[in-house]
């Protein structure tokens, strides 16, 4: 987790070309290190993760994607929070991802105060315990 006042490594992985320059330009106006990357498995993902040390995942709101991802992360990075971005906001999209152990949810059109929310409550976040980060 970065010390107050640090700016967080955050990967976009597995978001279409348009979603991820939209979120990615909200991110970098808070001074935050983004880094896009392609999403062909959670293994790679995680692969990325570990690369450049991530403190926070955007993924696809992808229900394949973003399933394997949690599931995948409660097992080997369990302290990683993941926030499904989606290009419409829907509820019931919102409460599957938070069910399976998303940290959160966010849709387009991306307002610098919600992802500023955002990255205060996920970095700041105690780790949650194992039951309610595991996937299923």
């Amino acid at each position: 987790m970065p010390k107050q006042g640090k700016s967080a490594r955050i990967i976009l992985c597995g978001l279409d070309r348009a979603l991820a320059a939209e979120l990615g330009a909200v991110l970098a106006q808070q001074d935050q290190e983004v880094h896009t990357e392609a999403f062909r498995s959670p293994a790679e993902c995680l692969a990325a993760v570990e690369r450049l040390q991530a403190d926070l995942v955007f993924i696809s709101s992808d229900r394949d994607r973003y399933l394997g991802l949690l599931e995948a992360v409660g097992r080997h990075k369990p302290d990683l929070p993941v926030v499904v971005v989606s290009r419409r906001p829907e509820v019931s999209e919102w409460l599957d991802a938070i069910e399976a152990g998303a940290a959160d949810y966010c849709a387009a059109p991306f307002e610098s105060s919600h992802i500023q929310w955002i990255l205060d409550s996920t970095l700041n976040r105690q780790a949650a315990p194992a039951l309610y980060r595991t996937a299923g």
